[in-house]
């Protein structure tokens, strides 16, 4: 990966046609019902522990499909318990990680792979980096990887609610993802996001990352069916 990170990337937020085609993300969500035969027949899980994390302004009944479908696959499935993700980064990441090690305690050491949705994705990440004797392997949806809220349709708004200066958070973002990290990580996007610019949710920090392209709404991703067939697939490798 030649790509230099002595300054993090530049990249366009979502067009407006983007963001006008996140009124698609309800018949994603409807076409699992089509799809049911091809999710039926993805590989079997093997009961490990799995924890779903929800993003921005979201909270785990977001993640409960998924949720289900992992659950009817074998997997052993967790939730944060942490109530809406209101974008308390540095906050919730140390909370969330207590949460996973609780897990992984309970489970005899047992390591938890992490499902995060958006902004969700970068607490897993986080996570994985802070606590990586309980996280096994990280899996991201629309995640903003590069730039935090910068190359996002909502980064202006996230930005003054927060009270956050945009360019002195991004080069924070930008140094912990320098960071790397040790897990297996997978991060899956849509050139067709309009909340977060799919180039922001490229991973370019790690050597072992896999990044795979769906055609999908951002709100629409957690829900997608094709998008549950590859985190099959992954968890199943």
């Amino acid at each position: 990966m030649n790509i230099d990170l002595s300054l993090p990337p530049q990249f366009p937020k979502p067009t407006l046609l983007d963001i006008l085609a996140e009124v698609r993300a309800p018949f994603e969500f409807v076409s699992l019902a089509l799809n049911v035969h091809a999710l039926s027949k993805a590989p079997k899980g093997n009961g490990r522990a799995v924890m779903l994390v929800p993003g921005y302004l979201a909270d785990d009944h977001s993640m409960r499909p998924l949720g289900a479908y992992l659950k009817y696959l074998g997997y052993d499935v967790y939730y944060t318990e942490l109530g809406r993700n209101m974008g308390k980064v540095n906050t919730d990441m140390m909370r969330l990680g207590e949460r996973v090690k609780s897990v992984s305690q309970d489970l005899n050491a047992e390591k938890v792979t992490l499902i995060g949705w958006s902004l969700g994705g970068v607490l897993t990440r986080e996570v994985a980096r802070l606590f990586p004797d309980v996280v096994q392997q990280v899996l991201t949806l629309g995640t903003p990887i590069v730039g935090g809220p910068k190359f996002t349709s909502v980064g202006k708004r996230y930005a003054m609610l927060n009270n956050i200066d945009l360019e002195e958070f991004e080069l924070d973002v930008h140094q912990r993802n320098a960071i790397g990290l040790t897990q297996p990580v997978t991060s899956i996007y849509s050139k067709s996001d309009g909340v977060v610019s799919w180039q922001a949710s490229v991973d370019i920090y790690n050597q072992q990352a896999r990044n795979i392209e769906v055609n999908s709404s951002h709100m629409g991703l957690g829900v997608n069916p094709k998008v549950w067939l590859i985190i099959a697939d992954v968890l199943a490798g």
